[in-house]
């Protein structure tokens, strides 16, 4: 069923029960930590049956009743004139005061943001299906051409910069022509893929560079998915050794808490952490003043790491315990305390020929 059906659907769904007499609601999966599980099958994190009813006949539901109605008019209204536009956008074109109250349909963002995301699980589709984009965050540099909305970009020929991952990375508007690439390396920080860049990393090692700037966007984890599921290229991750690195990884490969009903579009159970970790000071004789003492943040996030079921196997248990014995934490550019280009010329290559990953 088309994404354009599938709201019409909500629609006609609140209109066939006003026609009965009945007090109409639309049904939502329920977005909350108690309805979502760790699928260990699948490796992905991932939601439960709960649902909730959102009623027009109510004083606590009709606010968001009518703001999720209004949502999805507009979302079809782009999809019927066959353009986009951003959820910033979104939330000014329909930010009006209802007629002779002093009422806003939408007070700010923060309360547009969660309906787009309640009619994505709700018709189990991405934003960007509904032809919303987000601000674009994300580089990309590597052995690949690809077309953008039919322009020919080749990735190889990005400078010092690199190509700008869209929000929307969909077939209809992102296509793989030519791809040489024997993997994907992640890298968390724009400045270590600047220098990963600079060193034409992904010339001499035959790869694809994605940073996702920090915390990656949902186009740069979809754009991971689709090179991993369409292509069979590893995906290899390369984050700071603390938990919020850690958790990074872990994002790409299972998908996130809050976003667990876009998880099978988004997640890469296979995805290969390849470093930095803590034990890498020993291994790679990195001086240890370039180390940072955890501080109470830190010990609480690695703690909490520990308990989740992704991180249960017996190598990121080590890991994240050897992290809390030693008490600091590594950045990548620690790294540097080696030589400008010792991250890019020693350590990458050799964890990546010797398989020194963890899983």
């Amino acid at each position: 069923m088309s994404v354009e059906k599938k709201i019409k659907g909500i629609g006609e769904n609140v209109l066939e029960q006003m026609k009965k007499g009945k007090n109409p609601y639309i049904e939502i999966p329920v977005r909350t930590l108690a309805n979502v599980e760790f699928d260990e099958k699948t490796g992905i994190i991932k939601l439960k049956g709960m649902k909730a009813k959102r009623f027009f006949l109510n004083v606590a539901h009709a606010r968001k009743f009518m703001q999720t109605l209004l949502v999805a008019a507009f979302t079809k209204g782009l999809i019927e004139q066959k353009v986009t536009t951003s959820i910033r956008d979104l939330y000014y074109a329909l930010k009006r005061t209802l007629p002779g109250t002093k009422e806003n349909t939408f007070e700010e963002q923060s309360e547009s943001d969660p309906i787009i995301e309640d009619l994505e699980v709700t018709l189990d589709v991405l934003r960007e299906e509904m032809h919303l984009n987000a601000e674009r965050k994300g580089l990309m540099v590597g052995n690949c051409t690809i077309l953008d909305a039919g322009d020919e970009i080749n990735l190889r020929k990005m400078g010092t910069g690199g190509y700008g991952v869209p929000s929307n990375v969909e077939e209809e508007m992102i296509k793989f022509k030519k791809i040489d690439a024997d993997f994907v390396l992640f890298v968390e920080k724009a400045a270590v893929f600047s220098r990963l860049n600079e060193d034409k990393f992904w010339k001499k090692h035959n790869c694809i560079l994605i940073t996702g700037e920090g915390q990656p966007s949902r186009g740069v984890r979809r754009m991971l998915y689709r090179l991993h599921n369409e292509f069979g290229l590893p995906i290899y991750v390369l984050t700071d050794a603390d938990g919020w690195g850690y958790y990074i990884y872990s994002v790409i490969k299972q998908g996130s808490i809050n976003l667990a009903h876009l998880s099978p579009k988004l997640g890469v159970p296979d995805a290969i952490f390849v470093g930095l970790t803590t034990k890498d000071v020993e291994k790679f004789k990195l001086p240890k003043n370039v180390t940072i003492k955890l501080n109470e943040m830190d010990i609480k996030r690695a703690k909490e790491l520990l308990e989740y079921p992704w991180f249960k196997s017996k190598a990121w248990q080590d890991e994240i315990n050897h992290m809390l014995k030693v008490g600091y934490k590594l950045e990548l550019e620690a790294l540097s305390s080696r030589g400008i280009k010792f991250i890019s010329e020693e350590y990458l290559p050799t964890k990546i020929k010797n398989k020194d990953f963890i899983l």
